[in-house]
């Protein structure tokens, strides 16, 4: 009966799928897909009825060898459709009658419009190149499973994270979206390698890019699945560093032929420890003379995402989409930090320990609009957007401190503290591009950008005075922030040459942008505006020597916008002898830059390398400044101009089978004129970085990863950071059929990841190093079900070659 049931179901399916399937014979079709060089994985095949094109007769996607086959088919005409983001769609007409048809090799096309939205699926190209930089495909990355986007960033080309996840690219830092988007999330710890599909690298973005990129732009584009049917996968993990940690994530998703649901939720927690030794030597202050300092930090970090898409295409030309992105963070740190000054004749000055236990709560909303219109000229497209995204961060600290005299008996009583912090920003776009042809060797591409930010914070300190806190004026104040950027650009794009090989490509942008910011305490002791309006342009010329080898030369103007935290005057004074605070009387940047690219490809070997100036005026740095109790306040200032020029490389290979590399190299000199400061601003630094990830495939099912990492020091405006170098591992192998697999990551490998910094000024030395828990050890697990959902989506992806 049983079996019965099952063959009365697939009459229905296979009726379902073809009307005309019945009394007629049938056939299979099959092929193979390529991108001229590789096999092209999850492509999809749709076999549509050249009678009614709306339903789909047959479907299929291309496996790791490219190959595909369609069965079952009626007999009549058709036509094929080959579809992949980043390429062009292919059609081909075919006759089906009796016999099987094998209609060969199809060769996919780069579709440059769409490159700068490409997701890499093909294992065999972790690096995708584009004519603005590359897409690293994050999903091949085994080595940060269970990690943050910070620890996935640590292995990008051309990035440099240090161990505090201060993020930079050529010595500045990178503008960096979120699914092509502004966002409120701007602490990269809130975003779960696990829910990340590729990482694309802009190095010298065009007008069509905000003006606000000085070193370049990251697009982080979160995981979503676009595959038939209905389909899923599981990933958990557990290991240990000092502390135990935990993520698991979930991703589920239906799909039909008009309608994308999605659903995906993932989570991490950790324990964290950290030390932190400092020593400082103020020269003409001779009571407080030596201070040294040493801390210890006991944390424990909550993340959890849970994300939502909805997509809607009533036909091939119109699609509608959802997007939906909740996010909530915890961090509980509890910190002790002792302190011994010492008098210039070495005597004892004064002793104390100073705990503080700090509880933070973020939660992030994110929803975005997007609607694309495409065009019978597959060179004219239109899409709109709207997003917003909401953040609030509660912060409340609770500070006790401890005075000893030299034989460490406490002395007085206990000073009681309590602060507390909240933020709520909301940042919306409101986004539209039009491309559309005006010659057979040209388009134009046009739009708007509105960008409005608010962000409130609420500082407020208190001292226990009788058994009560009492507010502490001088030390608590509230800070708000506006600001709206209206921005438009056009870009004119070109070949001369061949359409299908041009031996000449240049473009042309400007881009305008209005900008209206205002910032003002709650006494108005601090308050500014800055309304300006600025014109930036762009431009490139590309000489394509050959079809795998090109030179290219372009210029850019752009402007370096001082965030939030550099504009926030509130202090922290969780350390009372290094406080920092933020300068709202920053001016921006504005930055000129040019770069000369060279990329060659040969079948198993690519090299690319870019020689790049950088002129900077108004230059923003941190500043340290000895007061007169001594005291040293960090605080953002302009420095004056800074000239960059370095070189970035990149090299891919793969000599043999079971293994492959990536190795990336970014060099760079600083000069730097702050006349405007004290004498003692470093004026010339040289700084280098570079990463290898080494992919080994030792047996079938089997993959080994190994990523070493080195920043050499790094000149800050009075001394230099202390280089940082580690290596991860990670080692994943299937299991059964491949549906499910095992993993094993162990960060910082040989535990030599730390940070830190050596100051040295007229006025005062300063040493001090931070050591984290870096080493840790994680075992994952993961299981897909449903064939068409693929590897795709999981965090552990294996090579498919």
């Amino acid at each position: 009966m049983k079996k019965r049931t099952h063959q009365f179901l697939f009459l229905i399916l296979l009726f379902t799928i073809s009307p005309f399937s019945f009394g007629q014979k049938t056939a299979f079709i099959k092929g193979n897909v390529t991108d001229g060089k590789l096999a092209v994985e999850f492509v999809d095949v749709l076999l549509k009825n050249s009678i009614d094109s709306t339903r789909i007769a047959q479907y299929a996607v291309t496996d790791a060898s490219g190959n595909f086959v369609l069965e079952n088919i009626a007999s009549g005409d058709y036509q094929l459709q080959f579809k992949l983001i980043g390429f062009k769609t292919v059609r081909k007409k075919v006759k089906i009658e009796s016999a099987p048809i094998s209609i060969g090799t199809i060769t996919l096309q780069n579709d440059t419009n769409l490159l700068h939205d490409v997701v890499v699926h093909s294992q065999k190209k972790q690096i995708q190149k584009t004519d603005e930089g590359f897409i690293f495909n994050a999903v091949s990355n085994i080595s940060q499973s269970g990690g943050t986007a910070t620890d996935m960033l640590k292995s990008i080309p051309t990035v440099a994270v240090d161990a505090e996840g201060g993020i930079t690219m050529r010595g500045k830092s990178p503008l960096i979206l979120i699914n092509g988007k502004n966002s409120a999330i701007s602490n990269m710890d809130q975003i779960a390698a696990s829910s990340i599909e590729s990482i694309e690298i802009i190095s010298n973005p065009t007008a069509k890019y905000d003006a606000n990129a000085e070193s370049g732009v990251i697009n982080i584009k979160l995981k979503k699945n676009n595959q038939n049917g209905l389909n899923g996968a599981v990933v958990l993990g557990g290991g240990f560093g000092a502390k135990g940690r935990i993520n698991s994530s979930v991703l589920l998703n239906q799909k039909t032929e008009k309608w994308n649901f999605g659903l995906g939720y993932d989570n991490r927690f950790a324990g964290r420890t950290k030390k932190i030794n400092s020593d400082r030597t103020n020269y003409f202050i001779d009571d407080e003379h030596f201070i040294h300092q040493n801390r210890n930090d006991e944390r424990k970090e909550g993340l959890q995402n849970l994300k939502l898409n909805i997509d809607f295409s009533p036909n091939e030309k119109n699609t509608f989409s959802f997007e939906a992105l909740g996010n909530m963070e915890s961090q509980d740190n509890d910190e002790t930090l002792y302190t011994q000054v010492t008098t210039s004749a070495n005597d004892f000055f004064s002793s104390n320990k100073r705990h503080s236990l700090e509880l933070e709560r973020s939660k992030v909303g994110e929803l975005a609009f997007n609607y694309d219109k495409k065009f019978d000229d597959d060179r004219k497209n239109l899409n709109a957007s709207i997003t917003s995204s909401f953040n609030k961060d509660r912060e409340n600290t609770n500070i006790d401190t401890y005075n000893y005299d030299e034989y460490q008996q406490q002395i007085d009583e206990v000073v009681f503290q309590r602060t507390h912090n909240y933020e709520h920003e909301n940042i919306s776009n409101a986004i539209l591009n039009y491309t559309f042809p005006v010659s057979e060797k040209s388009i134009i591409e046009t739009g708007y950008k509105g960008t409005f930010r608010f962000f409130n914070s609420d500082f407020e300190s208190a001292d226990l005075v009788n058994g009560e806190y009492v507010i502490n004026p001088l030390a608590s104040n509230i800070f708000k922030y506006n600001e709206q950027i209206n921005a438009a650009y056009a870009m004119l794009n070109s070949f001369i040459g061949d359409k299908e090989n041009p031996k000449w490509k240049y473009n042309l942008g400007l881009r305008a942008e209005n900008v209206s910011n205002n910032g003002a305490t709650q006494n108005n002791s601090d308050r500014f505006n800055n309304d300006y309006f600025k014109l930036f342009s762009s431009a490139s010329l590309q000489l394509n020597l050959k079809q795998d080898e090109f030179v290219k030369i372009g210029y850019s103007k752009r402007i370096n916008r001082p965030d939030l935290d550099d504009l926030n005057p509130f202090m922290d004074i969780t350390d009372a002898l290094n406080p920092h605070s933020g300068n709202p009387y920053l001016k921006p940047e504005i930055i000129h830059i040019g770069e000369i690219s060279y990329t060659k490809d040969w079948s198993n070997y690519s090299f690319s390398t870019n020689i790049f100036y950088r002129n900077a005026s108004n230059t923003i740095k941190q500043y340290a400044t000895l007061q007169d109790n001594g005291v040293v306040l960090l605080m953002p200032k302009n420095i004056g101009s800074t000239v960059t020029y370095g070189l970035e490389t990149i090299f891919s290979l793969k000599p043999i089978g079971f293994y492959d590399a990536n190795i990336s190299l970014t060099a760079f000199q600083q000069n730097i004129d702050a006349s405007n400061l004290a004498q003692d601003v470093v004026r010339n630094a040289f700084s280098w970085y570079g990463k290898i990830i080494n992919n080994f495939a030792p047996w079938k099912g089997g993959k080994l990863q190994l990523i070493g990492n080195y920043n050499s020091a790094f000149a800050t405006p009075q001394g230099k950071r202390i280089p940082i170098y580690n290596v991860d591992m990670g080692f994943q192998q299937k299991l059964g059929s491949g549906n499910a697999r095992l993993g094993l990551v162990v960060t910082d490998l040989f535990n030599t990841l730390e940070s830190g910094y050596k100051n040295n000024t007229l006025l005062f030395s300063n040493n001090r190093t931070n050591k984290s828990d870096t080493r840790a050890l994680m075992i994952t697990f993961a299981y897909t079900f449903k064939s068409d959902f693929k590897e795709k989506l999981l965090e552990n992806q294996f090579s498919t070659e």
